[in-house]
């Protein structure tokens, strides 16, 4: 099974971390972002692994060489000009001939990649995306009230809402709606669909997730790796 992990970001909101080493490179306890992310996949079977790159791609590529060490078969393919968070993936379009999964190369989740591959299998769409439901503290009461009349109170009520995870699961049909050579995002990508009545499905997860975009998001990987990778080690 085959996994592409969009991996060229340029990781300006982690400076200065990221001045010297690429985002995906950075370490979270014992290992690399990618690391961790690839010792994953295998763990779900997925043993064709591509990375797309950019910033830096060198780095990445002399670090991780064909893979072999992790037991899977990996690939590093590098855009040229900056293709945007869907661009990239077209660059392999001759290779990923088959339903894949792709990945944000900051995220750490414990997502099982197995239910949502599956999911996307047995749907009529070309599109699985993961969501993830994030409850924020709302610290003021929220009035309610008609002309000048109050009418009732919520106190303090948690905002909830669904973000996109940056994990989705692609059947090679989409590479039809890719435009070429062109700065092409997943929200556009996902606008695209919608606008031509196209089905999208949605997986919504409940396990672990984090997206490390903020020096405070990294302090909490350092915080968490112990408590969420460290224990499947064993079983990588």
């Amino acid at each position: 099974m085959k996994a592409v992990i969009l991996a060229g970001g340029l990781g300006q909101r982690l400076k200065p971390f990221t001045e010297v080493i690429p985002k995906p490179l950075l370490p979270v306890g014992e290992k690399a972002v990618l690391e961790i992310q690839i010792e994953r996949f295998k763990m779900y079977g997925f043993n064709e692994i591509y990375l797309a790159t950019n910033y830096k791609s060198d780095y990445i590529e002399n670090f991780f060489g064909n893979g072999s060490r992790y037991g899977v078969k990996l690939e590093v393919s590098k855009e040229n000009i900056p293709l945007g968070t869907a661009g990239p993936i077209l660059l392999l379009k001759k290779k990923l001939d088959e339903p894949f999964i792709v990945m944000n190369g900051d995220i750490l989740s414990l997502i099982d990649f197995s239910k949502i591959y599956n999911l996307a299998l047995n749907s009529n769409s070309d599109l699985t995306l993961a969501i993830k439901k994030e409850i924020t503290p709302y610290h003021f009461g929220n009035i309610f009230f008609d002309g000048d009349f109050v009418t009732g109170i919520e106190e303090k009520p948690d905002l909830v809402t669904h973000i996109l995870a940056g994990i989705y699961v692609m059947k090679p049909a989409i590479f039809s709606l890719f435009p070429e050579n062109e700065y092409f995002g997943m929200d556009q990508l996902i606008k695209k669909m919608l606008q031509s009545n196209k089905k999208i499905v949605k997986y919504e997860m409940d396990e672990y997730w984090l997206d490390i975009g903020r020096p405070d998001d990294y302090e909490k990987a350092q915080k968490g790796y112990d408590q969420h990778f460290s224990a499947e080690k064993n079983n990588l």
